[in-house]
């Protein structure tokens, strides 16, 4: 097993504002799996995938990545796991503004001791044409395309994405799970996928379906679709 999540929990605030976030999660993911964590506005999706990616902290629960603890981890470990083995693909695509195409992927190149080929990987997603380009030049799209170049260059074991394509229309969303589909295929990275579009769950090795901070449903999906064959 990959990663391991034992009965987590997440509570914000104190007192009679308290709100648990998060109750009793366990789960087990393996390595190169597509996995959508699915659910609600307010289901603990979100914050489950920040306690995953390091970037939040449990209450209490653990979290086992290739049989290690995070809990087991100082901060420099942490830092260290974060930018070494994981990549995070946002909303809000979050690039450098006065750095091109191709420099903004190259940022990403940086952090990691094994990164793929640049080259490669602006070819894939369809950037040769654009990557001497700035940011505000680019459709959302493409913006989403660069992001998505800049966390899969680290060549991470787990990919990290939190509503990738919420801020996208139709079309262009369905381009951008194609893209994240290729990219699982072709470099086995493990995908984790926060969403809210019930359709995205059929093209997932592994659904989590989250409500109220409960899995309220986890199942392996033996009758997988494509990204191109979703419709919602």
């Amino acid at each position: 097993m990959q990663l391991e999540l034992q009965n987590i929990k997440k509570s914000y605030g104190e007192g009679g504002s308290r709100i648990e976030v998060l109750k009793d999660i366990s789960l087990g993911i393996e390595q190169g799996e597509f996995v959508v964590l699915l659910g609600p506005s307010g289901s603990g999706k979100s914050t489950l995938l920040n306690i995953i990616g390091g970037i939040d902290n449990a209450d209490s629960g653990k979290i086992v990545i290739r049989g290690k603890s995070m809990a087991d981890m100082d901060e420099k470990a942490l830092t260290s796991y974060r930018r070494e083995h994981l990549g995070y693909i946002f909303q809000m695509y979050n690039l450098i503004p006065n750095l091109t195409v191709r420099e903004n992927i190259e940022v990403g190149a940086y952090l990691s001791h094994n990164p793929l080929n640049i080259d490669e990987i602006i070819e894939i997603l369809g950037l040769k044409e654009h990557q001497n380009k700035l940011p505000s030049q680019l459709s959302g799209g493409q913006q989403q395309r660069c992001a998505i170049g800049r966390a899969i260059v680290k060549n991470p074991d787990i990919l990290l994405c939190d509503e990738p394509t919420g801020a996208l229309d139709y079309n262009t969303s369905k381009e951008i799970l194609a893209l994240i589909e290729q990219v699982n295929q072709k470099y086995g990275n493990t995908v984790i996928m926060v969403t809210h579009n019930d359709a995205i769950k059929n093209m997932a090795d592994f659904v989590v379906k989250l409500r109220d901070g409960v899995i309220r449903k986890s199942y392996r999906n033996e009758n997988k679709m494509t990204a191109e064959e979703l419709d919602w």
